[in-house]
């Protein structure tokens, strides 16, 4: 039988193009991608969306867009920056949005292996920020992968691409990236009719 292609979602950075947290999402997606699966890429100011709010269903083509892209993923990898603490309120807020899938045949994240990374300017930052997405991600049914990537950025881990980044990090990232990619094949040839 022929393992389905799985999609996996990589979802994160800051509003700075291509900083720390975009840079280590994009190692782990290529990883993931190096074991087949397709990947989608939401990050950077594509997440900057109104805050989520309860009292209407109204949305606009970006939160249309993120939702229908969770919808449609077999697993996640998820990278926040640390912002004073925790995860950024850019990252929560696009999170927050998941509850519009609630009532799906696969509600939340109910199924799906979630990569989580954390990127700080110290590892207390970064350590809270991946312990943030742990908490959230199981509150939302996620399954976070094993291995979560912490990345302390004012030690000079992270590099432009994985070619000049600490190489320890880079094998950490693409462990992670290959564990969802795996697991989220895994899932979806279980859900898939046999023959």
């Amino acid at each position: 039988m022929t393992r389905p292609t799985p999609l996996v979602l990589a979802l994160g950075g800051s509003t700075t193009p291509m900083s720390a947290s975009e840079r280590a999402l994009r190692i782990a997606g290529d990883a993931a991608s190096a074991t087949g699966a397709q990947l989608e890429y939401l990050t950077g100011r594509q997440l900057m969306l109104p805050i989520y709010d309860t009292e209407t269903a109204d949305r606009t083509p970006g939160t249309t867009a993120l939702i229908d892209a969770i919808r449609r993923a077999d697993g996640l990898i998820i990278a926040s920056p640390g912002y004073h603490g925790g995860i950024s309120g850019m990252i929560k807020n696009a999170l927050d949005y998941v509850e519009d899938l609630r009532r799906d045949d696969r509600p939340y994240l109910d199924g799906r292996p979630v990569g989580l990374i954390g990127v700080a300017h110290g590892w207390q930052t970064a350590v809270g920020t991946l312990h943030q997405l742990r908490q959230v991600v199981h509150s939302l049914r996620g399954w976070p992968s094993p291995l979560g990537v912490a990345i302390n950025d004012s030690s000079g881990l992270m590099g432009t691409d994985a070619s000049d980044s600490d190489e320890t990090v880079v094998r950490q990232l693409q462990t992670m990236g290959e564990q969802v990619a795996e697991m989220a094949a895994l899932l979806a040839s279980a859900r898939s009719p046999r023959d």
